[in-house]
This record gives structure tokens, C-alpha cells and sequence, in this order.
């Protein structure tokens, strides 16, 4: 695969005013892309985009009418939109107490964004015979995650429905890829609470440092974009010892009722 090229290319980034989001937006601009920074606090996304040279389109990336209107807004700005960034995501709620209203929020936000992002792509990218769409999922999308039920299934739907459009339309042109970082110095990390400990175990990596492992997988082309290197062997076990993985994950769950996770 020859290197990718995006000077000039039209590029969106959902939730990029700040953190990962950010990040990315601002390797795709100094790499010469025409960048659409998108977030749902205004402030931060005009902020975002002046800081990197790229136009703000703030508003909801999640629901039907917001995808809409940003996927419109941004075509009118740069005239069609060859890669798409589903990177905003939430993680609300925590168990099997987390209210419905948790759970639909992680699936509206991390889930059906990119559905409805993909539904109104994706045609117009088969017409012209390419186009390219990357999910920010998670490591959690890949291996589950201790704690936060919403966050993980819903991550791990993200992950599932990047593999179907891969399946699906990579054969027609459209590249799909799925970041999948473990822990990362973001507002969510330091939000993490008791098990902020846990995610950093393989170390914590920079929005920026993110942002080049992004570059390169967009390079090399592979659906999984993996900035913790160690995340690749961690879900090869997982997949062959389904149960020892489980094992393991018991154990350290039994730590954290402990509060002897360190």
C-alpha cells in the first residue's frame, strides 16, 4: 500500500475539541488536510479549530438530526468528506446499576453516531469509489473493561459494526479502521476514579502520542490501529484462552472489591 496523501483532502473530526479528537485533527492539518473540527461544547471547538487552522462545525455528532446537520455543514465547507473520524464518545455509567439513561447514552453516543455517520457516507463514497471511515473505539472494545458495563459492551459494538463495514464495503473501495488505546492522559482518564490505576498498567499515553500511532495505522492500512502495542497480545490470548483470560480478569475484579488494585 502506497503512502496516504491528505493534502487538501476534506476531513472531519467528531469530538476534537480536546483530548484525542484534537489531537488527530491536528496531525490530519499539519500533515495538509482541510480539517472540520466538530464537538458538542461550541466554545471548545471554535477554540480547536483556530488553534490548528481548521473551520468549526460544533453540535451533536450522535443523534439523527445532528449527524445530519454536520455532515451537510461540513460538505458545504469542504465539498465532500474523504475521511471521517467517529472519535466522540462517553463514558457514562458504571454497573448493573447504571440507569437506562446511561445505557442509552452509550450506545447513542459510541455506537449509532457512527451508524448514522456511515448511512449517509457511504453511499455518496461508492458512487465516487472511495472513502475512508475511523472509529475511535477502545481497548475495552477489544478485551472488555473492569467496571463500566455501558462503556465496554457499547465499545465493543463500535468495534463490531467497523468490522461489518469492513466486510461490507472494503472490497468497494471504502477503508475502515478502529483506534483501540488503552489508557490515555485525557479528561476521561482522570475521571476514571479507582480504576484510573488500571488502565495505566502498560502506561499512559499522550492525545498526541495517539495521534501518531493514528498516522501511522493510516499509513499501513490494517483495520486495527493499536497504540498500546501490548493491547495486540492481550486480545490474541483472549481469543485462544477465552477462559484463563476470564480467570485473570476475575482476579483483578476481586482486587478492585478489595481495593487492592495498586
Amino acid at each position: 500500500m502506497g503512502l496516504l496523501d491528505v493534502r487538501d483532502q476534506g476531513v472531519v473530526v467528531t469530538g476534537a475539541g480536546r483530548g484525542i479528537g484534537l489531537a488527530i485533527a491536528a496531525k490530519l492539518a499539519e500533515e495538509g488536510a482541510r480539517v472540520v473540527v466538530n464537538d458538542l461544547d461550541a466554545a471548545e471547538a471554535h477554540e480547536a479549530a483556530a488553534e490548528i487552522g481548521g473551520f468549526a462545525i460544533p453540535g451533536d455528532a450522535a443523534s439523527e438530526e445532528g449527524v445530519e446537520a454536520l455532515i451537510t455543514a461540513a460538505r458545504a465547507h469542504l465539498g465532500d468528506i474523504d475521511i471521517y473520524f467517529a472519535n466522540a464518545g462517553t463514558a457514562v455509567g458504571v454497573g448493573l446499576d447504571s440507569t437506562e439513561e446511561a445505557w442509552a447514552t452509550a450506545l447513542e453516543v459510541n455506537v449509532m453516531a457512527h451508524v448514522r455517520a456511515a448511512r449517509l457516507l457511504v453511499p455518496s463514497w461508492l458512487e465516487r469509489g472511495g472513502g475512508r471511515f475511523v472509529v475511535t473505539a477502545s481497548a475495552a472494545g477489544l478485551l472488555a473493561t473492569i467496571g463500566n458495563a455501558p462503556y465496554s459492551v457499547s465499545k465493543h459494538a463500535a468495534v463490531g459494526f467497523a468490522e461489518w463495514l469492513a466486510i461490507t464495503y472494503g472490497h468497494r473501495g471504502i477503508t475502515v479502521q478502529a483506534i483501540c488505546p488503552q489508557g490515555v492522559t485525557t479528561r476521561m482518564l482522570d475521571e476514571a476514579g479507582p480504576f484510573k490505576e488500571l488502565l495505566i498498567r502498560d502506561g499512559a499515553l499522550s492525545p498526541e502520542q495517539v495521534a501518531e500511532s493514528v498516522w501511522q495505522g493510516l499509513q499501513e492500512g490494517e483495520f486495527l490501529i493499536l497504540p498500546h502495542p501490548e493491547v495486540r497480545e492481550y486480545y490474541m490470548s483472549r481469543a485462544g484462552h477465552t477462559d484463563r483470560w476470564l480467570g485473570s480478569m476475575q482476579r483483578i475484579q476481586r482486587k478492585v472489591d478489595e481495593g487492592s488494585v495498586g
